[in-house]
């Protein structure tokens, strides 16, 4: 096998085994209000330190995640690439790079030892529930959007094969026929409806939600570029951030 390919598995073992790794760390964190993390150089931070700390990391995620879409961010991400596959590998990269910022998020919170919420019987049931199918939605979400663009694998699995990727059209199918950001929609939900809360979860839903509502925003202005009139359609007919009646959905 030439050493191409051999970089091209490289970079996707380490994408999809990143993946694995930040979107389990998110589950644990999520379903238990951060009361577990803290693996710093020097342990769980306490008091203040822990909450700046813990700001900073709530907020490196949506300060990060933008910009490295934009094409001084892909221009950035390609150096950790060699030279003859930056162009290829910019989806594997980007995947990387936002596994990394759940893993750390997850990994690296100091928890503050408070639980304001920890739900029981029925309403325990039901949290789960509706934390289960918002984990369902994102997939579902993501699916739509083509799985291979969303977890890096268009990048590698192309060069594997000797081949430039080829990206899907703009998603206008599925989920996308009834709003537009669905993954969004999906990923704020998961923050909203996990079954125990402290004021630790507090923080990061508050920022990580209100990212959901405002970053999209910035995704459209360079689908308003890529795409021009028929990007401009979709957005006409077609709600933002939460679905149309069934009566309204308009297909191309």
């Amino acid at each position: 096998m030439s050493s191409r390919r051999w970089t091209a598995l490289a970079y996707g073992i380490t994408a999809h085994g990143l993946f694995g790794l930040g979107v389990g760390a998110m589950v644990v964190g999520l379903s238990t209000g951060l009361t577990r993390g803290g693996m710093t150089a020097l342990g769980p931070l306490q008091g203040p330190w822990a909450w700046i700390a813990n700001t900073l990391l709530a907020l490196q995620f949506p300060l990060l995640h933008t910009p490295l879409l934009s094409v001084r961010g892909r221009k950035a991400l390609g150096r950790f690439a060699p030279a003859d596959l930056r162009e290829d590998f910019g989806t594997t990269l980007f995947a990387i790079f936002a596994s990394l910022q759940l893993l750390v998020t997850f990994v690296c919170w100091s928890p503050s030892g408070v639980v304001w919420s920890p739900s029981s019987g029925v309403m325990r049931l039901l949290l789960w529930s509706l934390f289960g199918s918002s984990w369902l939605l994102l997939g579902k979400a993501m699916w739509d959007a083509s799985l291979a663009l969303q977890t890096g694998a268009l990048g590698w699995w192309a060069a594997f094969r000797g081949r430039r990727p080829k990206y899907p059209p703009m998603p206008v199918l599925g989920l996308f026929a009834r709003w537009r950001q669905p993954i969004y929609t999906a990923f704020a939900a998961i923050l909203v409806t996990a079954p125990v809360w402290t004021p630790d979860r507090l923080l990061l839903t508050a920022v990580w939600v209100a990212y959901c509502l405002v970053g999209p925003r910035f995704k459209e202005r360079r689908y308003a570029a890529r795409h021009g009139e028929s990007f401009l359609q979709y957005r006409a007919r077609t709600p933002y951030w939460l679905p149309a009646p069934l009566g309204r959905v308009h297909h191309r």
